[in-house]
């Protein structure tokens, strides 16, 4: 009888045992998850507002950024050149524009009409489009930069030219053989291709 109540006392106390580690690890895991919870939450809020910030901000820089980097576009032409590929003859038609920064005056923001001085000797002199005079400016340039785009492009296999990374590469490279070229008049802000056709 009493190995009965040793054995009863002890299947109570280990009841007991059980249930007190149960409870104990309940409660420590309802606390470990609330710390996790409310620590998640705080590094979340964090997070979320500082992206708010960064997105605000990136918001406001292009919008700047387009304001600044406004450009006249000047159209190349097209162009069909051989690259240079050796197993086997490739060609490629493209048409190139570049976009170039604007100078101070480009666009005045009033035309001022011609003072009569009342001799009446003729009709007064047509204003003169700026996109006009910008082309002009820009044409006396055109057959070195037209000689610099043919140069880059005719240097790139179809591989290099296949790929948008070895289209962006091209671009960089045309830029700056433009830039040098212009002699710091104008700054070539971006280069375009229109039709990209490789055969």
């Amino acid at each position: 009888m009493a190995e009965n109540e040793n054995q009863e006392s002890k299947g109570v106390e280990l009841n007991k045992f059980l249930v007190v580690n149960i409870a104990a690890t309940i409660i420590l895991l309802a606390v470990f998850f609330g710390v996790m919870y409310f620590t998640m939450n705080s590094m979340l809020e964090q997070k979320i507002s500082k992206i708010q910030v960064t997105q605000e901000e990136l918001e406001e820089g292009s919008a700047e950024a387009d304001e600044l980097q406004r450009g006249i576009i000047v159209d190349l032409g097209d162009f069909i050149l051989n690259l240079c590929d050796e197993a086997q003859k490739k060609y490629l038609k493209v048409n190139v524009a570049i976009e170039v920064s604007q100078k101070e005056g480009d666009f005045p923001s009033e035309i001022e009409a011609p003072k009569s001085g009342g001799h009446g000797h003729g009709a007064a002199p047509a204003p003169v489009d700026p996109m006009e005079a910008i082309q002009k400016e820009m044409n006396q340039f055109k057959p070195a930069i037209r000689d610099a785009v043919i140069t880059n492009l005719s240097s790139k296999t179809s591989a290099e030219l296949s790929s948008a990374a070895g289209k962006e590469l091209a671009k960089e490279q045309i830029t700056n053989d433009i830039n040098s070229i212009l002699g710091g008049e104008r700054e070539v802000l971006r280069v375009s291709f229109g039709q990209f056709i490789i055969q």
